[in-house]
């Protein structure tokens, strides 16, 4: 099999949106549809594949970064799974959190509630928060899921590969899991490899040589995700850390409504913890009131002792009591730290 297909870096086969793709792209570089520029400077993190590759916990990596390096950082997202028709919704103005995930969507209020300082804001139509984050003193944008947003400028163009997924299967969608042809690849300035780990480190080390064999000119960066801490809902809805340790003996019912539930249950394989059950949802899913209760029976069957999911859906339970301690797990990126360094001097240019 050629290699480029077993990494899904293969020709797309779905010719009619790839056309359509291709079409849209030529537009912006040839100015028939606008970008707009901002007089601060723009990173988008984004993706070739349909989702799970990282890009919150990475946006939430970089944010954090810059800030400790003097920038005021404006996280600019889309804002999946809120109810706002609001044109710019203000998450976080560095001090305070406004505004509640059900109504601007989970990764949104969770970045709000791990960044204190940098400013979160959500819009379907991004030019309108980043220029009202300019506003509000922000002096560089970071761009959720930006890749295929060309309507803002950008001054670096970051492309995340889960090492679990890579590429797909090579199929652009709606038969596969590209969201554009490979070739557009070419816009991008840096390529990270997210979610490396000793499983998979020979595959993903075989396509970081494959994307530098077609992509000469462009680095491949790596980033694996760690456990960092334990948060437990209190019965007013407020979240507290607590110690691991917490959960010895528990008998604990996991879900999750992310795009790679998985990945979750192997992060609990991982740190020893016993479960009794494994709800996946999909991701960004709205909890309700049926869909907890149904929860509940799921736990009371299986006699656990406390629920336990992602910080991501940790977000949008504060309302509800599931009569179980609630318990979220909460990670990080450890990154590449020639990422930092290639980062920082592109600001600098």
């Amino acid at each position: 099999m050629n290699k480029n297909f077993y990494y899904g870096l293969g020709r797309p086969l779905s010719p009619l949106y790839s056309l359509a793709m291709r079409v849209r792209e030529r537009c912006y570089l040839k100015g028939i549809f606008r970008s707009t520029s901002f007089e601060v400077p723009v990173i988008s993190i984004g993706n070739l594949t349909m989702g799970g590759t990282g890009k919150t916990p990475m946006v939430q990596y970089l944010a954090a970064m810059l800030q400790e390096h003097g920038y005021q950082p404006a996280i600019i997202s889309r804002g999946y799974g809120g109810a706002t028709k609001e044109r710019v919704n203000v998450v976080s103005d560095g001090r305070d959190i406004l505004l509640d995930a059900s109504y601007v969507g989970d990764e949104p209020r969770m970045l709000a509630e791990t960044l204190p300082g940098v400013f979160v804001l959500t819009g379907v139509v991004r030019i309108l928060p980043a220029a009202r984050a300019v506003q509000m003193g922000a002096d560089i944008l970071l761009l959720d899921d930006g890749f295929q947003h060309l309507s803002i400028r950008r001054d670096l163009d970051l492309i995340l590969f889960n090492a679990d997924c890579l590429a797909g299967n090579s199929r652009v969608f709606p038969g596969g899991d590209l969201r554009e042809p490979v070739k557009a690849l070419q816009r991008c300035h840096a390529f990270i490899l997210t979610g490396t780990s000793d499983d998979n480190r020979e595959r993903a080390g075989r396509f970081a040589d494959l994307l530098k064999e077609k992509f000469p000119a462009r680095p491949v960066f790596t980033g694996k995700y760690q456990f960092s801490g334990l948060k437990e809902q209190n019965k007013d809805g407020s979240r507290a850390m607590v110690d691991q340790d917490i959960l010895a003996g528990k008998r604990c019912f996991a879900f999750c409504g992310i795009a790679r539930p998985e990945s979750f249950r192997q992060t609990l394989a991982r740190l020893g913890v016993e479960t009794v059950g494994f709800q996946a949802l999909p991701d960004h899913h709205v909890y309700h009131g049926k869909q907890v209760r149904q929860l509940i029976k799921l736990a009371e069957k299986e006699d656990a002792s406390c629920f336990l999911c992602t910080e991501k859906d940790m977000v949008k339970l504060h309302a509800f009591d599931l009569g179980l301690p609630l318990y979220g797990v909460t990670m990080k990126v450890d990154a590449d730290p020639a990422l930092d360094s290639f980062v920082l001097e592109r600001l600098t240019k």
